[in-house]
Order: C-alpha cells, then structure tokens, then sequence
C-alpha cells in the first residue's frame, strides 16, 4: 500500500528551507540545485494534499445539503470528479520517490539476433514509444539513428522530455518479444524476434564524475536521420566508449562535432553513475534493471500477434489483448502495473 505522510513532507521543507536560508548555501552549485528541486517537489506534494483535504471538505457539505436540494446534484458530481482527478494526480506523484524519477529520459533500442525480422521489430517498438509520448503530451529528440540495411534500425537514441519521463519509462528497461508471421519469409511462416530496451536519466550538471581520457574511444561519423533525411557531409556524429565497462553513447542530433561530443558524454556520465550506485547498494537492478541477453527467456514483455493477439508483461502478469493499440502507443497500463509493484516491493 502506499501511503502519504503529511508530516514527513512537511519536516522535509522545513529542512530544505534552512538549508536555502544558509549563507553558503550557493557555495556548492549541484548540491544547491538538487536541494532546491527537492523543495519545490515537496512543496508541491504539499499544496497538493491541503487542496484535496478542503476539497473534501467542500463535497462533505455539499452532500449535506443534497437531500434538501437535488438541483445541486450536478454542482456535486463536478466536484466529486475534479477530486477524483486530483487523488489521483497526487497518487501517482507517490510513484516517482526514485532520485530521477523526475528527470527526462533516454531510450535507446537495439535489435537482438535475427537480421531484418528484429531490425523490423525494433522499428515497431520505436514507434510505439514515439506514438506513448505524443500521447503524454512529452517531446522527443533523435539523439542516434542507425537505420537497418534491408527494413527497420540497427539502433535508435531517443531524448523523450516531460514531467517524469525517466520515472515512466524505466519500467521498459529490458528485452522485448515478437511472435508473429514475418512479412519477410516467403513461406508465412510464424517468427519470434527480440529487441532490447534500455532507459537512463537525462543527467546533466549534477554528477561529479571524473572520466580518465584513457578509458575513453571516441569516433566521428556522418549523422543521418531515418528515411536518409538530414545527412550531414561531414563526421558530426560522435560515439564514445568507455572502453573498461564497454558501454557505449552515440549522438548525431547537433551539426556541431563539439555539441554532440558533449551530449553523448552527459549519456555515458549517466550510465556510469547509475552503475557506481548499483555497486554501492549492492542490488544490480536498482535503477536501470539486470544486463540480459537479447535472447528467448530473458524478455519482459511478449507481444503475440498469431495464432492469437496478446501482449503480457511477465514481471507483473498485467496483458492486453488488442495488440495493435498497444503498438500504437496505448501502453500506460503496463508502465501503472509496474510502478504499483514496485511500490509494494518499497512498502513491504
């Protein structure tokens, strides 16, 4: 169950206002903005309490006087739906308790074996993840776009930004399974494909992390959006490994060399970070979930489009059963699913 303490909030901007209140507040930057953010979030979940408190106040007399006068029936059923909205706008605030849940994310896709099925595959998911953040009113950047040789992506980087990117789409953190018939067998067979997803926090100037230049391979390439669009005739793109963990981020979204040189080492300072903080918990699928294979027995999700349409999330068992209108963007009950388990797993 997950339950709302008016009092904690309450102890957690008083303590955050006597910090602002001290003369060296300033002195160090990142902290002081990590602090401020952190205040206005509380002081939000605050406001937020109070206005349904007297919202139901409110409804409580107004029920009073129904029996006496039923001409305020509809005057009562507004009000009781605008409370309905904001109880649950200020419940799902009690997911994102995460340290970035309140960030923009990062998504990349990556085909797993299987050639241009998966590449095909992967093409899907990057629509219906495009298609969930229109409608979440988020915006989307292509930071990376590698398309596949015959059909579909060899990899994609996306910049999805709203209220709690990060928070959502954390829960797509993982491999992705297809079973359907291949447009692309000849014969009709039924194919089962992967992809894989993974998701990190837009972190910009709050990590304090040094990279020795010696760990790091950086190469230059031209940048090219999907369709060919936007080719640049000269090596803009820039992709850097960091060569003793071997993970990799690419951008190709600015003209300048300099500018995505500078994006895509804020994406690696993510993915260290959050690697330094699984090591320091102890727990590797703390925030960007276990390193799996793109291979059968390590997915997430299936989605079944024959012999039947399904698609079901197997850490939660939560399934839809239209498939299409999964694919077109319609995933939020799976990403509600997830963040309520894991609120128990938090609670229990």
């Amino acid at each position: 169950m997950i339950l709302f303490d008016p009092a904690r909030v309450k102890q957690q901007i008083d303590r955050d206002e006597a910090q602002m209140n001290d003369d060296h507040f300033w002195d160090d930057q990142r902290k002081a903005k990590k602090v401020v953010q952190q205040l206005n979030e509380a002081r939000h979940q605050w406001e937020q309490y109070h206005a349904i408190v007297n919202g139901f106040k409110e409804l409580e007399e107004l029920f009073e006087l129904l029996e006496d006068d039923p001409s305020i029936y509809d005057s009562f059923r507004t009000e009781l739906d605008h409370l309905k909205k904001q109880a649950h706008e200020a419940r799902q605030l009690l997911f994102f308790s995460g340290e970035f849940d309140g960030l923009n994310a990062i998504l990349e896709l990556h085909p797993g074996a299987g050639g241009t099925e998966s590449h095909d595959w992967a093409d899907m998911l990057y629509r219906m993840y495009v298609r969930y953040a229109e409608w979440q009113k988020f915006s989307i950047q292509v930071l990376d776009y590698q398309a596949g040789e015959e059909a579909g992506i060899k990899s994609v980087t996306l910049l999805v930004k709203g209220p709690h990117a990060y928070g959502l789409l954390k829960s797509e953190k993982g491999v992705h399974r297809l079973v359907r018939i291949s447009p692309f067998d000849a014969n009709g067979r039924r194919h089962t494909s992967f992809a894989s997803v993974n998701v990190i926090p837009e972190i910009q100037d709050t990590i304090d992390l040094e990279i020795p230049d010696k760990d790091l391979r950086i190469d230059t390439y031209r940048s090219g959006g999907a369709g060919g669009q936007n080719v640049n005739k000269v090596e803009s793109a820039v992709r850097i490994t960091h060569i003793p963990t071997g993970l990799v981020a690419s951008c190709q979204i600015e003209r300048s060399q300099i500018q995505n040189k500078e994006m895509a080492m804020n994406m690696l300072k993510a993915q260290l970070y959050q690697r330094k903080k699984q090591e320091q918990q102890q727990a590797m699928d703390a925030i960007v979930g276990e390193q799996k294979d793109i291979e059968w027995g390590s997915q997430i999700r299936s989605y079944v489009f024959q012999p039947y349409t399904l698609v079901k999330d197997h850490r939660t068992n939560y399934q839809e059963g239209d498939v299409n209108r999964v694919m077109d963007g319609d995933i939020s009950g799976f990403i509600q699913a997830y963040l309520e388990k894991e609120a128990k797993v938090r609670g229990s």
